[in-house]
Parts: C-alpha cells; structure tokens; sequence
C-alpha cells in the first residue's frame, strides 16, 4: 500500500508527509516540480526514511503521472501541488491557469485512465483527495455567516478563480466518471515551513531583520487561522472516512484581523527575541496600499466535518502562534536559505511603490 501526495515539497504538503510517517508505516511518494516554495530542506527529517520517495516533475506531465501510477499503484492520490498566493496571481495570473487549472485536468486524466485498469477491489479502496481553499467562496461582511460547504463559489483573484476551477473538475470527474473523489477547502495555515512571502513568516522574517512589517490598508481584512498540523489531521480524516463526492471545509474557529494577529507576532518576538534596543516590534509597522480587490473577510463553518467525521482543531490559536514563532526562531539557517535573489525580487516587486 503507498499513497502519492503531489506538491508534497510545499509548506502544507512537507507538513502532511511528516506527519503522516509519524502516524502509520504506509510509503509515501512525492512528487513535486520544485517552484520557489518546493522546498527538500522541509523534508530533511524524512529523508533516508524507506518509506519515503521523491520524484520530481509536473502535475500536468501525463507520461510521467501514468508511469508513476502504474509503477507504484498508490491506493490514494492526495493533491496538495498548486500556485497559491493571491499576491503572486495578480502579478502573473498566467502561471496559475496553467497548474491550478490545466494541470488539475492532465493529472484527473491521468488517474482517470489508471482508476479504468483497476480491479473491482482496487476501485473500492482508491481515492482522489483534492486541497483547496475558502477563498473560492469570495468575500463575506462583517454580518454574514461563516462559509459552508453549500455556499456558491464568487472568487475574486485570479487565484482563487483558477483554484475554484480545479474544484468543479474535480467535481465533474466523480460525477461523469464515477472517480472516487474528496475536496476539502481549508482557512488560512499557518506553521512550520511556510514560504515567508506569507503574512505571518514575513512578519517574523523582517521583525528579526529590522525591516518594516507591510500592513495592507487599515489591517481589519479577517481571516480564519488554522494550524498546518490540524489541517494535516483532518486530511488523514478525511480520507480515512470521507463520504465519495463530498466536500469538506476545514478551519481553525479562529477569525482575527490581519493587524491582531501581526500584534499577537509581535507579542511574541518582544518576549522570546527582544530587540537590541529595548524598543517593540511594534515600531516597524507600516501601513501600505491595500492589494487590487482584496477579500475583506474569511470565516469557514467547519461543523460538517465535525459532525460526520469527529475532527476538531486542538490548536488554539494562542498556542499554534507560539510554536510557529519558536520554529522561526529556532530555525534562522532554513530562512536564510529560502530568502534567495530571486525571493528579495519578488518582495521588492510587489511591495516597492506602495505609498505608505
């Protein structure tokens, strides 16, 4: 028995495969294109483990994934390879139509084929999990309630719109080929790992560099905040007893303003890594003109999968909080290393010319 994750060098997926050998003994086959955020050095842990392979390449290869497939005959495919930051979307949008989007379908038509050459009992025991977002769901006010799995879809970044696409794919694949698929849309992960191109690894990274803390608009944009190793566990829920065809939404029950959240960071820094000069944190805020259409509000109901599955996040987000700023702290070699030339670009590409 072998599962394959795709995208599994990424912050949630490194996370996921960590997790999952230290869970079960089942082999785990990653395969990963390694972009600017797959990153080996997150599975450093694992590497050597037997029960653990790396291949790299593209969700979209078909020769590749059907070789893989019929060479490794995975009883699951978890889904995780994806371009995700809404950021990066509105400076290249074209990047995520092709690996949200055409890379979905190339990867569903490669399973698609390798679900046809199963027996009756290999067809019973497969299944196709798909990571999303809540961002499909667009924007909610301060008044409306928090996105459930019925909600309709009105995503507002290129982003969001190119992952709300591989969704309804995904969707149309179990439907008109009968795929045993799962989708589950999670809140905003935090955690080890994470690319600091993310608001809460950028904020540590430039609190400890002395560098300005960029805040879009007045800092009230609200999200809901969940830990990356309870997502990991709901995932191994999911699959373990999801029902074919559904989706799930998987959230922390943490909504909080971006700028409180940068505060709790902050909090956190002034007592486990002052500054030299006695002063707060707080000092290297800055205020910068919000991004194009930004979201003013996130909040996922995640009842259902409480209800059918018995998950529930065991993080709160005072705890979760306080283990991601110790990991930063405890890990300065593993940001010096993903701080590349070609990340210092993307920084000073997308927040140069904000006026303050």
């Amino acid at each position: 028995m072998t599962i394959l994750v795709t995208g599994g060098a990424g912050f949630i997926g490194s996370n996921f495969i960590i997790d999952w050998l230290a869970q079960c003994d089942e082999p785990v086959l990653n395969l990963d294109k390694l972009t600017y955020a797959g990153n080996l050095e997150n599975l450093s842990s694992v590497r050597g483990d037997p029960r653990y392979a790396f291949v790299q390449g593209d969700i979209g290869d078909r020769a590749l994934i059907e070789g893989l497939l019929q060479r490794h005959r995975p009883r699951a495919l978890i889904n995780f390879a994806a371009e995700s930051h809404v950021d990066r979307s509105i400076h290249g949008p074209g990047e995520f139509i092709q690996t949200n989007i055409v890379g979905t379908f190339n990867l569903l038509e490669s399973v698609r084929a390798y679900f046809a050459s199963m027996n009756d009992a290999e067809k019973s025991g497969f299944r196709f999990l798909h990571v999303s977002t809540d961002e499909v769901y667009g924007s909610l006010k301060a008044s409306d309630p928090a996105f459930s799995e019925t909600n309709r879809y009105e995503p507002n970044s290129p982003y969001s719109a190119s992952k709300a696409a591989s969704d309804h794919l995904v969707r149309a694949y179990h439907h008109t080929y009968g795929l045993p698929v799962l989708t589950t849309n999670c809140s905003n992960n935090y955690g080890p790992f994470q690319f600091p191109e993310k608001l809460i690894p950028l904020m540590i990274v430039n609190a400890l560099a002395g560098k300005p803390l960029p805040i879009y608009g007045d800092g009230q944009q609200i999200r809901d905040w969940l830990y990356v190793g309870d997502h990991c566990s709901a995932i191994r829920r999911v699959l373990d007893a999801g029902r074919l065809g559904e989706t799930y939404n998987i959230g922390g029950w943490n909504e909080k303003p971006n700028l409180d959240i940068v505060h709790s960071i902050i909090d956190l820094l002034d007592e486990l890594r002052p500054r030299q000069d006695g002063q707060s944190y707080r000092q290297q805020i800055a205020y910068v003109t919000d991004r194009p259409g930004h979201d003013r509000r996130y909040a996922i109901d995640a009842g259902k999968i409480e209800r059918e599955l018995g998950w529930r996040p065991v993080e709160t987000f005072e705890s979760g909080i306080r283990k991601t700023v110790q990991w930063y702290l405890d890990h300065a070699e593993w940001i010096s290393n993903v701080q590349s030339g070609a990340y210092r670009e993307w920084l000073d590409k997308n927040y140069s010319g904000r006026d303050a």
